[in-house]
């Protein structure tokens, strides 16, 4: 009796364990296989940049199981910009975008994201591992608006082989307008004409550049950054000098003109890459195309800088990611997390190394992949430390304003008239003239001004 009452006793214990077993099975069962919050990602990179995101997705859903991160490419980034504003609200729309540089002003006043610096401070992180020349660009009012990303900035490229070959020295890290015309004068006259000396593209952001690196405000109210511009000015000293130059470096045939628009950035990087031009002005992003394709070695160095003046430093180029304000908290947090991890200093690194894109984190430089690359190709710095050494101001950290595609076309307008021997006074004039008729019109319609 004792006996069957003591097996009863273990049977009873048994079934409970199995229970108890069961209920946590259960539970750790129902714990992994809990859905992650799905972060959709709206960005416009093609071929190794655009792998290089898809690769970054992956890593960071392996890294955590609480966000999926789904990347989508949404085509051109004015076409991005459209989507964005026209899904907001919806379903539709993207939890984190990348949205490019001139769209800055546009996305912050028609209030789509959440700004930056709400996840900054909530999560104490530090922007100050971040390059200052971005974080200053989209920026507004002390506060971050979106976190810089793919940024680049525009450099001077020449044939490090051809001068060598021509017996010519190498124009300095920092040159000025003068140093950059004579290293073109000898490559005309060495080659016997075989060779073009530079060309510098019809370019509104090669302008904006060369008033940024004056010194000069394009636009009122310290480029946007003070309120909202009503007014620009591009008949400035600075860009006037920097119109002259072009302009006299044309007659005397030291610059070659390959017109403007995507065309002419193609044409001249063949004419470059073929060893028949030797010194052209573009954006840092072209390092990869340009290691790639080329035999000779390539030499790369600032922006030039007018004659008896120092250089005030480049503006930048490129994209940020913004957090959609249109999303729920817990997805707003994925997406925060993911954007921590996209500019961290590892991924950063890998970033420069496969797209050309400078790495915005200051702690990128000491990651081996970088360290290894700089080490075999010390050019590929130099963006990177004209970047550092840039102390930001309201002349080179943007213009805030919401019509800046209008201003490129405008002067690039401009420029093209320079290019043809046009009055240079009067052509910066016109396309003050025209912008501002533009600004008046656009503010209102924008309900910026009255």
């Amino acid at each position: 009796m004792k006996q069957h009452r003591i097996i009863g006793l273990l049977g009873l214990l048994l079934v409970f364990v199995l229970i108890v077993s069961g209920c946590a099975i259960g539970h750790a069962s129902a714990t992994a296989t809990a859905p992650r919050e799905k972060i959709v990602f709206w960005h416009e990179m093609t071929g190794p940049a655009a792998d290089q995101l898809k690769k970054f997705a992956t890593q960071f859903n392996a890294s955590q199981k609480k966000y999926q991160i789904v990347p989508e490419f949404e085509g051109t980034y004015n076409e991005a910009v459209q989507k964005i504003l026209q899904t907001h609200g919806t379903s539709a729309s993207p939890a984190i975008f990348q949205s490019m540089d001139v769209s800055t002003s546009e996305l912050y006043h028609a209030k789509v994201a959440t700004p930056m610096q709400h996840f900054i401070d909530k999560d104490h992180y530090n922007m100050n591992q971040i390059a200052a020349v971005p974080r200053a660009f989209y920026s507004q009012g002390g506060k971050q608006i979106s976190m810089p990303f793919n940024t680049s900035q525009p450099v001077l490229y020449y044939n490090t082989s051809l001068l060598k070959r021509l017996g010519i020295k190498a124009p300095a890290k920092d040159p000025s307008y003068s140093d950059i015309t004579a290293v073109a004068k000898q490559i005309q006259a060495k080659s016997k004409g075989k060779v073009n000396g530079m060309t510098v593209e019809e370019y509104g952001w090669l302008f904006e550049q060369f008033m940024a690196n004056s010194n000069e405000h394009m636009a009122n109210n310290e480029n946007g950054r003070q309120g909202v511009p009503t007014a620009v000015n591009f008949d400035q000293p600075g860009a006037k000098k920097a119109m002259q130059w072009i302009q006299t470096n044309v007659k005397n045939k030291d610059i070659i003109n390959f017109g403007s628009g995507s065309t002419a950035e193609t044409n001249e990087m063949a004419a470059f890459l073929a060893g028949k031009l030797g010194i052209f002005m573009q954006s840092s992003a072209d390092i990869g195309n340009l290691t790639s394709g080329m035999k000779d070695k390539l030499g790369i160095c600032y922006f030039p800088h007018a004659d008896g003046q120092k250089a005030n430093g480049v503006s930048i180029g490129g994209a940020s990611l913004w957090i959609g304000n249109d999303k729920s908290k817990s997805v707003q947090q994925g997406a925060w997390e993911f954007a921590k991890f996209l500019v961290n200093a590892k991924n950063q690194a890998i970033w420069e190394k496969i797209t050309g894109y400078m790495a915005i984190n200051k702690q990128a430089a000491k990651e081996p992949i970088l360290k290894n690359l700089f080490a075999k190709q010390p050019m590929v710095a130099v963006p990177g430390e004209q970047l550092a050494r840039t102390k930001p101001n309201t002349a080179n950290s943007g213009i805030f304003m919401e019509d800046v595609v209008q201003e490129r076309t405008l002067t690039q307008t401009a420029m093209q008239q320079v290019y043809n021997n046009g009055n240079i006074g009067k052509a910066l004039k016109t396309a003050t003239d025209s912008m501002n008729a533009a600004i008046k019109n656009n503010n209102k319609a924008s309900g910026l001004t009255k």
